[in-house]
Order: structure tokens, then sequence, then C-alpha cells
């Protein structure tokens, strides 16, 4: 096996180049430790589409078992089906092979405990990593045992309980999957929709040769937005590689920030169930602000990442929480994120409403115009922060919930760290000025390039 690095431990997951930072040596002893260290007699297992993602699941169901532990694996997935399975079938934690929306040279490892509880830096993989520094590897006798657990029909059967399909429309819509996994999942669900569904870049391939599935980049979007066009559809959904987040284009083939999509869903939340909490993240927040307020609702910020919007919804018992990035959370889902549940809502909305997406989505887009997240490569991000706070902070008010983040009277912009890749995240909003907003935004990006005078 290679040697063994632990520079893939991050703040909510192992991820990182494979084999370098991780590697068939490292899964293997994380697979050793986790039984002990938390408890985990029967824990499920899953991997995504990358080509190492095979080999990583070996080693880790050879850790895992030979510390004592029964493996559910249900194969390929998605990594909210790994939150599914250890929920639906009262198992204690969970193992996804995925990295998620990074390049395809890159593979990791979310972990959760049971209740699909995630481990973060200081909820438990911190521990991971120091048990294996210690070489704390023990062995069970009699070993556990590895078993196939097929899950599809009990997931699609939750998914589908979000909606009431006898009040869904037969509308037109593309669906790209990026050659992700999310194809079998939408397969299974359109068996019970009415949709005249438009199938974009279908097989799941590891290669990723339309480009790595991630279509909050610009780039990764022209696919998607040419057969919304072709097609003419009602509507384009896009998925990340393992499907835990999804991507909605309109009629047009316009792009729907996922910031406008975490107003929308707080909104049919709070309808429900008025004066609920809802979480959102502090990158981009006038909007989901206003709404919330404004239909009875709780706005509470919390740092971005799946694990701190987790762990802030349990603490508050919200009812969903959502992030720019385009994960939504719901508190029936065990607190966990969906990029199935969201697009179901939206079609139901639009159902509903009779109008296209563009109009359902302008008045919110007009009112707080965004940037989109503006990323650019950055060895010392530290740095970068520090200098921008300097030039920036005596013009507003200051946040360090999640990097940076200032806001002044007519705009705000926030600045941070990636915590998967070697680059600096901008978003700058405003209050109905989009010049303003790009002005800004340009001025920022000269400040974090170095291109400013």
């Amino acid at each position: 096996m290679p040697t063994l690095n632990l520079a893939g431990f991050g703040p909510y997951d192992i991820r990182g180049i494979y084999p370098t930072a991780v590697n068939e040596e490292l899964f293997y002893r994380v697979g050793r430790v986790c039984p002990s260290l938390f408890g985990m007699k029967k824990v499920a297992l899953g991997r995504d589409i990358r080509l190492s993602s095979p080999s990583l699941r070996d080693a880790l169901v050879r850790g895992l078992t030979e510390s004592g532990a029964e493996v559910w694996d249900i194969g390929q997935c998605g990594t909210e089906m790994i939150y599914f399975t250890t929920v639906h079938y009262d198992l204690d934690g969970g193992f996804m092979v995925t990295a998620s929306h990074n390049p395809k040279e890159y593979n990791g490892l979310k972990i959760v405990r049971r209740g699909a509880r995630p481990l973060s830096e200081s909820t438990g993989l911190g521990e991971i990593k120091q048990a294996i520094q210690a070489e704390m590897l023990p062995a069970a006798t009699p070993p556990g045992k590895a078993r196939s657990l097929a899950v599809l029909s009990d997931y699609t059967r939750h998914i589908l309980s979000y909606i009431d399909v006898t009040k869904l429309k037969p509308l037109k819509v593309v669906v790209n999957v990026g050659n992700g996994a999310a194809g079998f999942v939408v397969d299974s669900l359109a068996e019970h929709l009415p949709f005249d569904l438009v199938r974009v870049h279908w097989e799941a391939d590891g290669h990723f040769p339309n480009g790595v599935p991630n279509p909050l980049r610009p780039e990764n979007r022209a696919a998607t937005i040419q057969a919304v066009r072709e097609a003419k559809a009602d509507v384009g959904v896009a998925w990340d590689g393992d499907f835990d987040r999804c991507f909605l284009f309109d009629e047009k083939g316009g792009f729907i920030e996922g910031y406008y999509m975490v107003g929308f869903l707080a909104e049919a939340f709070l309808r429900k169930e008025p004066g609920a909490t809802i979480i959102h993240d502090p990158r981009l927040t006038w909007n989901t602000i206003e709404l919330v307020e404004k239909n009875g609702g709780k706005p509470v910020v919390c740092r971005s990442g799946h694990a701190f919007i987790k762990d802030k919804m349990r603490e508050l018992d919200a009812a969903y929480g959502g992030e720019l990035s385009a994960h939504h959370y719901f508190r029936d889902f065990s607190y966990c994120d969906s990029g199935m549940i969201p697009w179901l809502l939206m079609m139901q909305l639009m159902s509903a409403e009779s109008r296209p997406l563009s109009e359902l989505m302008k008045e919110r887009q007009e009112r707080y115009p965004a940037s989109g997240e503006v990323n650019s490569p950055a060895d010392n991000p530290q740095a970068i922060l520090a200098k921008v706070e300097k030039l920036y902070a005596r013009q507003g008010e200051v946040s360090h919930i999640d990097g940076l983040s200032v806001e002044m009277p007519t705009w705000r912009f926030n600045l941070r760290p990636s915590g998967t890749e070697p680059e600096i995240r901008l978003n700058v909003e405003s209050r109905g000025d989009r010049r303003l907003m790009e002005e800004k935004t340009n001025e920022l990006l000269a400040v974090i390039r170095n291109k400013y005078k």
C-alpha cells in the first residue's frame, strides 16, 4: 500500500489528491480505529463514481471488518443515501467514499455516527487522526463481515414523501447528472413522476468526459443551458458528482443561484411551520433574512459546511437550513442535506403557481443582486484575508463567523478560504443596485488577485 499521509484531514471530512493525500493505507487505518472509537458495530458504506473509489472502499472494508464491524455496502450511490441508510436501518454509522465536486484526481471520505450525525474536526475527525498517529489499531475476534444492501426502493419512497405527486404538472425538465452518480436515482423517481425528462450526460463515468460535475462553476453550465433552450424545457436541473447538491436553470437557460433557493425553501417551510428557525450561511444573507423575518421565522447564521450546519440545526431544532453552495438541509431528513428533495419541491411550486421559473425568481434577484461565488487561486488565503480586512474593516460591520464578512449600508461581501481546495471564495451582494454589486466585486477581485495600485 502507499505511504500513510494524514494531510487529507479537513474541517468536516477527509479529502485530497489520490494517492498522495488520500490512499488505501489511510482508509484501512480509518476503518481499523473507528469501530472502537465510536462504538460502530453495524455501519453503512457507499462510494461515488470516481476511478479510485472501489479500491479505497475495499481498503476501508478490510479495516472495518478486522475491527469487528458489520459492513452494509449499498454500492455506488450518492452521499445522502448513506445518511438515509444509517438512519432508516438503525445503524451505528456510515462511510461515504467521495470527493464530491472536486476534480477527478481527488477522493475522500465522509463519516457519520448513529443518527447520521456528522464527524467534523472537533467531533471525531481529530480523534481518528490522533488514534492513527498513535497506532491504536485494535483487532477484533471474530472479525466482522461485509454484506450488500439494496436501498433504492426505500430511499425513493422516502424522497417522494416530501411532495404530493398528484399535484405535479407534466413539465418538461432537463436533467443533467454530469456523468456522476445521480442518474439511477432520477430514473427511479421518474417512474412516479409526470415529467417529460430530457437526460444529459447520463452515463456514470469517473473520467468525467464532460468536465467535473460542479454546476456552481459557470464553466460547467453550458450543456444544461443548451439543452434547456433546444428542448424548450420548463426548467433544467443539474447535480454535482455525489448529488448532495442540485442546481436549477429557468426556462431561458438562466442559472438560479443557490442563494435564492434558500429563501424560497425557507418560505415554503415557514408556511407549514410558522415561527420555525431557519439556518443559513454567512456568504450571502440579506434576501434570506428578509424572507424569513417577513414570514415570521427566526433566521440564524452559521459557519458554512455540512457538519456545522447540521450541528446548529440539531441544537436549535431548525426546520430547514440552506447554503449558497446549494446544500439544503431538512429536519425530516435527519437534519441532513439532500440534492433530490429541493428540485422536487420546486417542481411542486411551479405546478401550483403556473408561472415560469424566471418570473418566480425575478423579484428576489433584482432586490438583492449577487455576484455568485467567484473563486481565486490562493496559496496563502490568510494573508489575503488580512489585507482585505485592513482595507475594508472601517467601512462597515465586520464578522468572522466564516472567513471575513463586511456589511455596509448598501452592499456587503464575504471572503473565505475553501475548505477543500487551494482557493479563496468571494461573494458580493447589494440592495437593488446591480451596477454597484459588479463594481465592488471587481474592486475586491483586484485586491485579492494583487492587481490594485
